[in-house]
């Protein structure tokens, strides 16, 4: 299963990314917008750092507006994924990218027939949101289990990158279902490596090696 950060924010990507942690990167518009700098230079600067796939999300709702403005975010790099809402003019211009080789990430996905539709009309990823479904009251999970299963009857090449991760549970959910990617916030990627045995124990450790030293003050290895 592929990790990518969820996030416009250049200083966590470098962080994770400096870790290998990130196999790609997803942004949109609520995002970019957190940051104080230009847009324009975030997209291209995350482009630069990250190698794997980079969502970079139209904000057009028609199809010609949708066009226009994918084939201007792919210039920032051969690396862009251009984020499609789940919209009928949306369906067309994912069709006419596919022609073209550009890749797309069909997002706002709520159902596995959206799911279904998106993968027909050519998306390189669809993306359920499963944590706004749960605050809906719905199990964000059974979307996904139901996406995979479609998928796989039917060889389907689209990948089901599982968006609106709200916790590591999620994250271990989606990978037992069979979910090709995870996009996730950067505190969310902070919380998969934390445990609190994994800090009693180092501080049992060191707590042990320091005696150690007291009592061999000419120790050297």
């Amino acid at each position: 299963m592929k990790i990518f950060l969820d996030t416009a924010n250049l200083e966590s990507i470098k962080k994770y990314n400096d870790m290998g942690l990130v196999d790609g990167i997803t942004t949109n518009p609520t995002l970019l917008s957190r940051e104080k700098e230009n847009p324009a230079q975030i997209m291209r600067e995350i482009v630069r750092i990250v190698k794997g796939p980079v969502s970079l999300e139209v904000v057009g709702t028609t199809y010609d507006s949708m066009m226009e403005e994918a084939h201007r975010l792919k210039k920032y790099g051969k690396n862009v994924v251009v984020k499609i809402p789940m919209l009928p003019d949306g369906m067309r211009a994912v069709k006419k990218l596919k022609e073209e080789g550009i890749e797309t990430n069909v997002t706002l996905v709520f159902s596995a027939n959206q799911a279904v539709i998106a993968a027909k009309a050519g998306a390189s990823y669809v993306s359920p949101f499963i944590g706004r479904l749960d605050d809906a009251g719905q199990d964000g999970m059974t979307l996904v289990r139901e996406i995979v299963q479609i998928f796989s009857n039917y060889k389907f090449t689209t990948n089901v990158l599982v968006a609106s991760v709200r916790h590591p549970m999620h994250v271990i959910e989606a990978g037992k279902i069979g979910a090709h990617v995870v996009t996730l916030p950067p505190d969310i990627l902070g919380k998969m490596m934390a445990h609190p045995l994994t800090d009693k124990g180092l501080a049992s450790f060191l707590a042990d090696w320091e005696k150690v030293k007291k009592e061999n003050p000419n120790l050297s290895f």
